[in-house]
């Protein structure tokens, strides 16, 4: 059987939007979305674990009925990239497990069957790594000697004929656990999965983003 541990990473400080991963969207704090989806997925995530510094995100996950890791200080810095994190919760496990999924706090819109599909491409590719992305539909460009020069598109040319390019839109990742312990999240064979869903664009970062989610969220646009 395969085995898959669920990992959710949680800091106590943000700079731009202080306190996010607790702020209340649905009356329930940002970042147990996240723990909620992985529970709707029993079937696939096996034992969910929350990464934290904070005592009351702590407090929050552990009444939620999944496991913490306490973060260390070196760790919890706002450079630290997240594949350190997946490590060192990988490091403190006794329990031996076959892949990782990452589910970020800051993304509490997937669809119903992300995961369930996404994993079933995981399995049958064979791959290394997944991670979803979506279809950029703007329009880009460089200013050079303040000139604007178009990137991805000629001027004049429609938007729904823009070249096809992707971006990396942080909803999900799966990776085996044998990469996630040599400190990396993407392997050599990393399936980008296309989530085109109206929502997967939103990111909390700032107030602003966060309103957008509120309102999404009580427009109950996601399915």
């Amino acid at each position: 059987m395969v085995k898959n541990i669920v990992i959710i990473p949680v800091r106590g400080g943000s700079k731009r939007l202080p306190k996010k991963n607790i702020k209340l969207l649905g009356g329930i704090p940002l970042f147990v979305h996240s723990i909620n989806y992985a529970k709707r997925n029993p079937e696939i995530c096996h034992k969910i674990v929350v990464s934290t510094d904070d005592v009351l995100i702590k407090e929050i996950a552990l009444k939620e009925g999944v496991c913490v890791v306490d973060r260390p200080d070196e760790l919890s810095r706002d450079l630290v990239p997240t594949k350190e994190v997946l490590k060192h919760v990988l490091e403190q496990e006794k329990e031996v497990f076959d892949n990782v999924i990452l589910l970020q706090a800051t993304n509490p819109f997937r669809t119903k069957k992300l995961l369930h599909n996404a994993f079933n491409i995981f399995l049958k590719e064979y791959c290394d790594s997944l991670m979803t992305v979506s279809r950029n539909e703007q329009k880009f460009g460089k200013i050079i000697q303040n000139k604007f020069i178009p990137f991805n598109y000629k001027f004049g040319q429609r938007s729904q004929d823009l070249e096809s390019l992707y971006y990396e839109n942080g909803l999900l990742y799966i990776s085996k656990s044998s990469i996630v312990k040599e400190g990396e999240i993407i392997g050599e064979n990393n399936y980008p999965y296309i989530e085109n869903h109206p929502l997967a664009k939103i990111d909390i970062d700032n107030e602003e983003d966060f309103e957008l989610a509120e309102y999404y969220y009580h427009k109950h646009m996601i399915k």
